[in-house]
């Protein structure tokens, strides 16, 4: 398995004002964060296109505030509500998944791409066709299919800029003129609400345990990723796809504070880290003014107040998401997209009640052991593989349901 950046390095000039965005996932903390951006310097912006899947009250409000001049609910149940909400603003509604596509179609200037989950695959690699700037933080869509969205940004002239906080900061501090000069990446990660807990304490965790993350205000789905450190594995996938290393040269280090995002070693000795508030709109402000730099209203980071950062390595015993995703990348083909699609049935049946805590590890492990993997050519090979995974998930998660 190979890789080769995504980013681009550019040297461009500032780009033209007002930009015209699109943000798939408006409803979304991702796509509220962005929305909140915008509204802060909303000379600079013109907002084309908004997304959600069934949050169709938030869908409109933000319509109508940000003057959105086409808006697309993928659930298709909903599309009368939402249009009825939006009667007479002049505002072009649609619904369901082949709009989402077509919607990413529009012409724009920057994209923020973060529909939750494999569903965000097949918009950001439209939006992705069209050249645009890409601000990724769907990063199921690079786990799925990392090679195949890296050919459709070579060949379309495409700039995808990572947004999740990690690999945003990886950006900041990657030397893209020197890559043979690095010597690894360190992936930080929070460890989650459970990171002091036992594997045997761990049998027991509520729902809402898992959701109480110590440090970020994310979504749901996202937030069971982080409690299993599955996120991290993602983002370790997602790594690789974004950054000309090898698997071998990512790791992953526990550091609580959420202060250092991540790191660069290279090969001198020197690591260089990006370092901030624990606050999504940082990352997000980067993306939306790259190549300069926007100023926002944010807390900042005071590292007098702070007092001490600490790290430790993570274990993969407790923590045992992040071994299978670093086996599924080492195992190529279909193997990441099986780790997702199986991962997302199995924090449903968390979130659901069906099963416990560490079921989600064991519905993932068991479901990459019992579909064959195959290679991946495609969007219908990695439709065909998910559709699968899904399925043998489901049989294993059912076997598993709780009484």
């Amino acid at each position: 398995m190979s890789n080769t950046h995504a980013v681009k390095s550019i040297s461009t000039d500032a780009a033209a004002s007002p930009r015209r965005i699109s943000i798939f996932g408006s409803t979304g903390s991702v796509g509220v964060n962005t929305l909140e951006l915008i509204g802060e310097a909303a000379d600079r912006f013109t907002v084309e296109v908004l997304t959600a899947h069934r949050n169709v009250s938030l869908l409109a409000e933000q319509a109508r505030r940000f003057g959105a001049r086409h808006v697309v609910i993928a659930d298709t149940e909903k599309y009368q509500e939402l249009a009825s909400l939006l009667d007479g603003s002049g505002i072009e509604v649609a619904a369901g998944p082949e709009a989402l596509v077509e919607a990413a179609t529009r012409p724009v200037d920057w994209v923020m791409a973060a529909i939750v989950g494999a569903a965000g695959l097949a918009p950001t690699l439209s939006a992705i066709r069209t050249g645009a700037t890409i601000a990724l933080a769907n990063k199921e869509s690079l786990v799925c299919g990392g090679d195949l969205v890296i050919e459709h940004v070579k060949k379309s002239g495409a700039t995808l800029l990572p947004v999740d906080s990690e690999h945003n900061a990886i950006f900041q501090v990657f030397d893209f003129e020197q890559t043979e000069a690095v010597r690894r990446l360190i992936l930080t990660a929070s460890g989650g609400p459970f990171i002091g807990l036992s594997y045997e304490d761990m049998t027991h965790v509520s729902k809402a345990e898992a959701l109480a993350h110590p440090n970020w205000d994310m979504g749901a789905k996202i937030s069971i990723d982080s409690a299993t450190m599955m996120n991290k594995g993602l983002e370790l996938i997602e790594a690789f796809h974004l950054f000309p290393v090898a698997e071998e040269q990512i790791d992953i280090l526990v550091h609580p504070q959420s202060v250092i995002h991540s790191m660069v070693e290279y090969e001198d000795g020197s690591v260089l880290a990006q370092m901030g508030a624990p606050d999504m709109k940082t990352p997000i402000s980067y993306t939306l003014g790259w190549p300069e730099r926007h100023s926002f209203r944010a807390d900042r980071l005071d590292l007098a107040k702070i007092g001490s950062l600490t790290f430790e390595a993570p274990d993969e015993t407790r923590f045992p998401a992040l071994r299978l995703a670093r086996a599924a990348l080492k195992a190529g083909k279909s193997a990441p997209t099986i780790l997702n699609a199986s991962n997302e049935v199995a924090v449903h049946g968390f979130l659901e009640g069906e099963i416990g805590f560490l079921d989600i590890a064991a519905v993932v492990e068991e479901t990459l052991s019992q579909v064959p993997l195959t290679d991946i050519l495609s969007v219908d090979d990695i439709f065909e593989q998910d559709r699968q995974a899904r399925a043998k998930a489901g049989m294993i998660l059912k076997r598993r349901v709780r009484p």
